[in-house]
């Protein structure tokens, strides 16, 4: 006999697993203001020859200490996509991250753009401009690379934490985008 008693071993293993899988959309919104980054990563890969060897890389991400990883794993659930990982070989921290165009373009900026940011909410107008000009190539034309350097050189503190100055991404790029064959 079924009981329709809320309070039976059943009905609250069910209500326990269900609250951990829905997170709150303002919440999230206010952890990702606090512990989340919206970056476009600048790094040298030969094999992009329009680029000058340069590859842009969008990424959403939130770190936490490992022994709060169930709220990055929610995360997973929550998006529907990206996944935790370490943030490096002797760190305690883990990342939840979310770096292919698609999964951003269908999952993460149409929430973001649904829940407004306050804090980052200039990065991440900034990364839903360049994840979309990317996934539109734009950044393949000496132009738009150039605009979606500057534009992410501009993001997160003005790009204090970038391993080379901008001129240095630029004038490597100039050169060997004039070289390369446009098809």
């Amino acid at each position: 006999m079924r009981s329709e008693n809320p309070s039976g071993a059943d009905n609250q293993q069910e209500t326990a697993t269900e609250s951990m899988l829905r997170l709150d959309p303002s919440w999230v919104v206010g952890f990702v203001d606090g512990e989340g980054c919206f970056c476009v990563s600048i790094h040298r890969n030969p094999m992009v020859r329009r680029t000058g060897g340069w590859q842009l890389h969008p990424v959403f991400q939130v770190s936490q200490h490992e022994s709060n990883r169930d709220v990055l794993e929610e995360l997973v659930s929550f998006f529907g996509c990206g996944r935790v990982r370490g943030k490096g070989p002797r760190s305690t921290v883990l990342v939840y991250a979310v770096d292919r165009l698609r999964e951003l373009e269908d999952n993460v900026l149409p929430f973001f753009e649904q829940y407004r940011l306050r804090v980052k909410s200039a990065d991440f107008e900034t990364f839903a401009t360049l994840v979309r000009a990317i996934s539109r190539k734009e950044h393949l034309t000496p132009a738009g690379f150039e605009l979606a350097v500057r534009a992410a050189y501009g993001m997160n503190a003005r790009g204090k934490q970038r391993a080379r100055p901008i001129d240095e991404v630029l004038a490597g790029s100039s050169e060997t985008v004039r070289q390369a064959p446009f098809n």
